[in-house]
């Protein structure tokens, strides 16, 4: 294909165990899908309809070294259970959605946490606190056909070797078959996308030379430093 710009490289994640990458088309958020969050963000924890923001997938960050993102103070961590893609669809039953899933890995979803409020407060969306460059850090992804379909194990999250965060996937509002579900009544998903599935409560500010480590059971570890 003739381009009139030269054409950028696809962004793809390391696949744990092959020499081969995962290719990430889009990324989507799920916001809201743990209860204690919900509680520490002042909204409602109850099983309400959930909904969705996105990142682009140049948001990646698989390297291990995020640099501090401008226009924020107040740049905080959200760990979260990752899906990733080999098929999609339209309207997909929860019942045959797992059948999409190539596999898991653990994600971080970065927030400029001050911008995000006040767009908030304003009633605008929350793009420029969620979408930023280097905002959804990754660890390579496990095939499922190796680990099956977690839907329960610890999930946590450590800065400089102490704790901050500490849920379950049990404790998921919304599992990832019902995520898939309901995403594809709004969009088609496709081979590619990749999911974030939400984080439990304990989010909290973090600063430059800082040092996250992000773990979900059964699925890896993924270490980030503040650059």
């Amino acid at each position: 294909m003739k381009t009139v710009i030269p054409l950028w490289d696809v962004p793809a994640v390391a696949v744990d165990g092959s020499d081969a990458r995962f290719p990430v088309r889009r990324i989507y958020c799920v916001g809201r899908n743990y209860a204690g969050h919900a509680r520490e963000m002042g909204d409602n924890p109850e099983r309400e309809p959930p909904f969705f923001f996105m990142k682009p997938a140049e948001a990646i960050v698989t390297d291990g070294r995020m640099a501090y993102p401008p226009k924020t103070a107040d740049l905080q961590h959200e760990v979260e259970l990752v899906v990733a893609l080999a098929r999609g669809g339209r309207e997909i039953p929860a019942t045959g959605a797992l059948d999409c899933v190539f596999g898991y890995a653990v994600g971080l979803d970065m927030t400029r946490r001050d911008v995000q409020a006040e767009l908030k407060a304003k009633g605008r969306s929350w793009e420029m606190g969620k979408a930023f460059d280097a905002s959804a850090p990754i660890s390579p992804i496990v095939p499922a056909a190796r680990i099956g379909h977690p839907n329960r194990g610890a999930i946590s999250l450590k800065v400089n070797s102490q704790s901050r965060q500490h849920g379950d996937l049990a404790d998921m509002i919304w599992s990832v078959a019902e995520i898939i579900a309901n995403l594809s009544a709004y969009v088609a998903l496709l081979p590619g996308d990749i999911l974030f599935t939400g984080t439990p409560a304990g989010v909290g500010r973090v600063v430059r030379d800082d040092q996250i480590e992000g773990e979900i059971e059964g699925v890896g570890v993924l270490s980030v430093t503040i650059a």
